[in-house]
């Protein structure tokens, strides 16, 4: 078998050489860099997830005596219902996911 000898390279190509190999593991880094910090954020939004536990569907809201349910809706993740309390218009929101108080607005009229 002949095997082909081949020549050391001049120093100017061996800067070269050098070169370009810092310049892939620049690279490479900066690849590695970047693929963890995509790991890292997909992570991060799997584990956070609020609300995973099941939330009982059913409550029951004590209105004041008198009061009536004029409206209902949603903002985001609350549910507001609008009530008559008398003549004074109420609005009470809660949070979605725990049924739980999240405000009240009362309106007054300025005498």
């Amino acid at each position: 078998m002949t095997e082909t000898a081949l020549p050391e390279p001049t120093p100017e190509q061996a800067a070269l050489f050098a070169r370009v190999r810092r310049m892939m593991m620049i690279a490479g880094l900066t690849t590695a860099l970047a693929l963890a910090a995509v790991l890292i954020a997909i992570g991060y939004k799997l584990f956070r997830a609020e609300g995973s536990a099941p939330v009982a569907a059913e409550q029951t809201l004590r209105l004041p005596k008198g009061a009536k349910v004029v409206s209902t809706g949603t903002a985001g993740d609350h549910i507001v219902v609008t009530l008559d309390v008398g003549g004074a218009t109420e609005i009470r929101t809660f949070d979605a996911r725990t049924m739980k108080p999240a405000g009240r607005l009362t309106f007054a009229t300025e005498p």
